[in-house]
């Protein structure tokens, strides 16, 4: 599953960078902190200082950047990811990865926002965008023909299937893991008015023993807009695409686990300089 954030209307890890694509106007909009410039991947085995050094692109730790073989996919219908601000796994997550692949993509972390049209910073219909559904609902059961189902508040398919995915402006995901992406989904009411819809992929996610899936239909969030994305517009290569860069990560993942001992994914994925709010909510009810 994509997993696809109270801090005030909503909390950013810091000023966001902007790219304007000069063919359509669009933005590029992804939100990170400041880090020091870019360097290509070395190929000698690096240092432990390098292997915490991060990409200010991507995020990653050096060693596993794929900056440089991606090229910017100017797609028509809208991405906006909400990363849950706890979401850790900066080594093998993919929503800052993904936005990279995209013209007209947003990646926003926070818990909460008061409606789509402030997520976006413009109006927005929600009955126009779609949200990637967390319910007990499998597009296999209700349609094992089709790659994107969309369902009723009842989770159950809707009539006119092909308008309605035809109408759609955007689509969202929900970025964090399956108890984070929850949380996303009910401090957010305003998710309510938009479509739902489900994946039903042909194959497990790449992230194989990497991850587990609490769902056997469970996809990264690189996966899944690459799925949605390329069945929205009829456009593989949108797939064929983010995939090839998700395989790069992964490769390049289990080559850092062989070649350096001294990298450890749960240091690297550790956010810096990030508030735990866990921690922080237990010393309020203390005092």
């Amino acid at each position: 599953m994509a997993r696809g954030k109270v801090l005030g209307d909503s909390a950013t890890a810091g000023q966001p960078s902007e790219k304007r694509n000069s063919g359509t106007g669009r933005r590029n909009v992804v939100e990170c902190r400041q880090h020091t410039p870019y360097t290509p991947m070395m190929t000698t085995e690096p240092a432990e200082t390098d292997l915490q050094a991060e990409c200010p692109r991507c995020g990653k730790p050096l060693p596993l950047c794929v900056c440089q073989g991606i090229r910017t996919i100017d797609n028509k219908v809208a991405l906006l990811i909400l990363q849950h601000p706890q979401e850790q796994d900066k080594t093998l997550g993919t929503a800052r990865l993904t936005t990279l692949h995209l013209a007209n993509a947003m990646l926003k972390i926070g818990l909460s926002w008061a409606s789509l049209a402030k997520v976006l910073g413009r109006p927005a219909d929600p009955q126009r965008w779609a949200i990637l559904y967390l319910g007990s609902a499998r597009a296999a059961a209700l349609d094992p023909a089709a790659d994107v189902v969309v369902v009723d508040r009842k989770g159950e398919a809707e009539d006119r299937q092909q308008a309605i995915l035809q109408s759609l402006e955007g689509v969202v995901l929900l970025d964090g893991s399956w108890s984070q992406a929850k949380a996303l989904w009910w401090r957010n009411p305003w998710m309510l008015k938009c479509r739902r819809i489900l994946l039903n992929p042909s194959q497990p996610s790449r992230y194989g023993k990497l991850r587990r899936e609490p769902r056997s239909d469970g996809l990264s969030t690189i996966e899944s807009v690459a799925m949605l994305l390329s069945k929205l517009e009829k456009r593989a290569e949108i797939e064929t695409r983010l995939l090839a860069s998700f395989d790069r990560l992964l490769a390049r993942y289990g080559e850092l686990q062989k070649e350096s001992p001294a990298f450890d994914r749960g240091k690297a994925a550790k956010p810096r300089g990030r508030p735990d709010y866990r921690r922080a909510k237990a010393m309020r009810r203390r005092r």
